[in-house]
């Protein structure tokens, strides 16, 4: 049996060079076609029977010989709904053709610069489906088949749904029973894109009009309505554009992308469905980009270093731990430094970057357990004498060089950890400088303190790199910035209408977050007297609030029991975390970027997965009154805790425990707990046996170990860049 050659003739094409396919040229349907496999049916129904079942009987035996393209003729040629011949069809169709188109896009994107791959990358999903459905409708049934496994692992995970949908479609009569088919091809898909890609693509288009570039400018004529906006940032609301408008009026059209009505998987970020499940939204979780220039200075200045001093034998070079973590970062789901911009880098910049390349290869590592027992970790705790109950907040520097308090009566204390003196630019004389100096200028109770970033210094005749700054927030109202080198306000930020709770820096710096009784949590740059974003959306106190590494995204702690993930400019709620049984009183980020820890006043820290929103299990150990601080080791496997009942815990992060899963066992479990873990008899003797009992009931497997104090509630747990653990507390004897 032979059919119609592979390369039979078919719809004209622009073959001018580089111009433009030509406006009106459509399929040409109803044109007889030139050979025909099989005779048109005769009259009468026998007739007609009998010539459906040779056709049956043909299809079989050219499917089983593997004769795609003929069999695909044939089926259309016959389909008593069309009931005309096929169309002519050009040189290369089915699968090779839109196989060839498609991997021509994806190769042309990936091979683009950074600046417009996110938006290149937003119409790979469009051609891929329409290629599909164009070949089903056109009757390649094996060749649709083969292009739909071949591509389909490159949006389960953004567009799951639909795939699965879709991987249901082989013949035409399919897209009709389909919704999804059905919304696809009775609309066009929109997108947004920004100029200068638009037009370089295209003209790369024009240009390979041979090569896959005709078929690609086909289906993006007939099924995608591209929208072209005049901004040389991609489609989103940026804070550059914030900052540099002044306003927060969007330019970009206000319709979806995408099919209108129907949300086919995670929307973006910034320009998502309302109504979509927010455990769908696409999170972008890799390291922030390093700007290139830093990126140079700081690669020259560890060659420096590791010229100066060889590493041992065994270890690796400052440059070899460098260019590693670089290739670890991944290149597809990093943030773009237009989103959050950064100030130009500084000379301090660099000798900060070559300090955490040292302390990261010289840290104690923490990659989980070994023989079944837990890593050791060692912890070092600065108790505050003769307070009388005044402490409400205490933070190290990054440099491991400073302490600071915020007080109830309205000053903070800054202290130096090591007792030199704290020496001021400003002041003529300094012979009566002591190891701790106090701040004057709240109205009200200092809630929140917290240190600019800051490393070790490696060079003392370098640029400094100690923490110029320090951050306070009060009840009245006001944030405050403080220089530590003169020791005096800078700036005081108002916004908030209630008492601020709590506070923190970026991780790059010049950006800050606040929390406040009002219900909202805000956004402020250093160089910006007012609030760059208000966070909307908790019924009750923000308590805590915590950056995201890549500083793409902020997370709120709330009374109202919930935790709340944000795209830093975009301003909406990426997820909603739900479960806790109790006020949200410390949360923190894993430095890898792929999980939050969060805990309540009732003693419980949960875990949870960023990507899919979902709890990833919960520990308990600590008793009532609250955990009032959380910290993660650099490899995102060790989490330690301090709080109220006067401990610090160390948990492992990578064992899995029995009753994660189930909500029973955690409510029975915490009761066990709540209570138990700090009571005392009235000499202040430890409990009975039962009660002893019924505290180890309460303590999850997961705990490595735990550090009791004397009297001291730990306020403050921080690990260090070589995975120590510093903790603060102020001692408080029972009366």
């Amino acid at each position: 049996m032979s059919g119609p050659p592979p390369g039979a003739p078919g719809r004209a094409m622009s073959v001018g060079g580089t111009g433009p396919p030509s406006a009106g040229l459509q399929p040409q349907h109803g044109m007889p076609s030139q050979q025909s496999s099989v005779p048109p049916p005769t009259g009468g129904s026998s007739g007609s029977q009998s010539q459906q079942n040779l056709n049956q009987i043909v299809l079989e035996y050219l499917s089983k010989k593997g004769y795609v393209r003929t069999e695909a003729m044939l089926r259309k040629e016959s389909d008593p709904v069309n009931g005309s011949p096929l169309v002519s069809q050009s040189a290369e169709t089915g699968g090779p053709k839109y196989t060839k188109a498609f991997d021509l896009l994806r190769k042309y994107t990936e091979d683009n610069l950074d600046l417009y791959k996110p938006e290149l990358r937003k119409l790979l999903w469009p051609i891929f489906v329409y290629s599909f459905l164009d070949l089903v409708r056109e009757y390649f049934t094996k060749d649709a088949e083969n292009f739909f496994g071949t591509y389909r692992a490159l949006f389960e995970r953004d567009h799951e749904d639909d795939v699965k949908t879709l991987s249901a479609i082989r013949l035409p009569p399919h897209l009709q029973d389909s919704r999804v088919a059905k919304l696809y091809l009775e609309n066009k898909y929109r997108l947004t894109l920004t100029m200068m890609p638009f037009y370089n693509l295209i003209q790369f288009l024009e240009s390979k009009m041979f090569e896959g570039g005709q078929a690609l400018m086909d289906v993006i004529r007939d099924h995608l309505n591209i929208v072209t906006v005049d901004r040389t940032a991609t489609a989103e609301k940026s804070i550059a554009a914030i900052l540099a408008s002044g306003q927060g009026d969007d330019d970009l059209p206000a319709e979806d992308e995408g099919i209108p009505g129907h949300n086919p998987g995670h929307p973006l970020t910034q320009r998502h469905d309302p109504e979509a499940d927010a455990a769908r939204i696409r999170l972008t979780l890799g390291p922030y980009p390093q700007d290139q220039d830093l990126q140079d200075d700081v690669r020259a200045a560890l060659q420096e270093e590791d010229a100066k001093n060889t590493p041992r034998p065994g270890q690796s070079s400052l440059v070899d731990e460098f260019e590693q973590r670089i290739k670890r970062e991944p290149t597809d789901d990093v943030p773009s430094r237009d989103m959050v911009p950064l100030p130009p880098s500084l000379a301090r910049d660099v000798s900060m970057e070559v300090q955490k390349v040292v302390e990261h290869r010289d840290r104690y590592r923490m990659e989980g357990r070994t023989g079944g027992v837990g890593p050791a970790v060692s912890v070092t705790m600065y108790t505050f004498h003769n307070t009388f109950d005044s402490i409400n907040c205490i933070d190290f520097s990054g440099d491991n060089h400073l302490a600071a308090a915020g007080m109830a009566e309205s000053y903070i204390r800054v202290w130096s950890l090591d007792g030199s003196k704290l020496l001021s630019t400003v002041e003529e004389n300094n012979d009566q400088a002591t190891s701790s100096r106090r701040l004057v200028g709240h109205s009200g109770p200092v809630y929140a303190v917290a240190f600019s970033p800051a490393t070790v210094n490696p060079d003392p005749s370098g640029p400094p790199t100690n923490a110029q700054y320090l951050l306070s927030a009060s009840e009245d109202k006001t944030v405050r910035l403080w220089s530590l080198d003169m020791f005096t306000c800078l700036v005081a930020y108002r916004g908030h209408d209630n008492p601020i709770w709590d506070l923190q820096w970026g991780p790059y710096g010049h950006y800050f977050l606040t929390g406040s009784n009002d219900r909202t949590a805000r956004l402020w740059a250093t160089d910006h007297i007012e609030p760059l974003r208000i966070y909307v959306g908790h019924d009750n106190d923000v308590d805590c609030v915590a950056f995201h590494p890549n500083n793409l995204y902020i997370f709120t702690g709330s009374c109202d029991r919930t935790v709340r993930m944000w795209h830093i400019s975009g301003g909406n709620c990426l997820r909603l975390f739900t479960g806790h049984t109790g006020n949200v009183t410390a949360i923190a980020c894993s430095p890898d970027g792929k999980t939050l820890a969060s805990a309540d006043d009732v003693g419980n820290i949960i875990l949870w997965t960023l990507e899919t929103g979902r709890r990833k299990k919960r520990m308990r150990g600590h008793g009532k009154g609250g955990i009032y601080s959380l910290s993660w080791s650099v490899e995102s496997t060790v989490l330690v805790s301090g709080g109220a009942d006067k401990s610090v815990r160390v948990w492992d992060v990578l064992q899995e425990t029995n009753e994660s899963t189930s909500k029973a066992a955690d409510g029975t479990a915490a009761a066990k707990a709540d209570g138990a873990l700090t009571t005392k008899g009235a000499s202040g003797a430890p409990v009975t046996s039962a009660k002893k009992a019924a505290k180890e009931t309460g303590v999850s497997p997961d705990q490595i170990s735990v550090f009791q104090t004397k009297d001291s509630p730990v306020y403050k747990v921080m690990f260090t860049r070589m995975n120590l653990v510093l903790a603060g507390g102020a001692f408080l004897p029972s009366r």
